[in-house]
């Protein structure tokens, strides 16, 4: 690659990726903002919307060790 290619190259990326600015961190904390949109969602959204989801798991083992009696173990071995 001779200088020319080099200097090409390196003139592009200048144009391309603007200069970092003296201070990159955030002008504010962003802790507090994160933890409030946290709680504010766990209030907004009761958990029970999982409910059904939870009693189709809950019968579908109950299936499974019914049909399939030696896979007890097996359950058991993943818990």
């Amino acid at each position: 690659m001779s200088a020319h290619d080099e200097n090409r190259i390196h003139q592009l990326l200048r144009q391309a990726l603007p200069p970092v600015a003296a201070q990159p961190e955030p002008a504010r904390d962003l802790w507090p903002a994160l933890l409030r949109r946290l709680d504010e969602r766990s209030v907004a959204r009761p958990q029970s919307n999982w409910v059904w989801f939870d009693c189709a798991l809950l019968a579908g083992l109950a299936v499974l060790i019914a049909a399939f009696p030696a896979s007890i173990p097996l359950l058991l071995y993943y818990l």
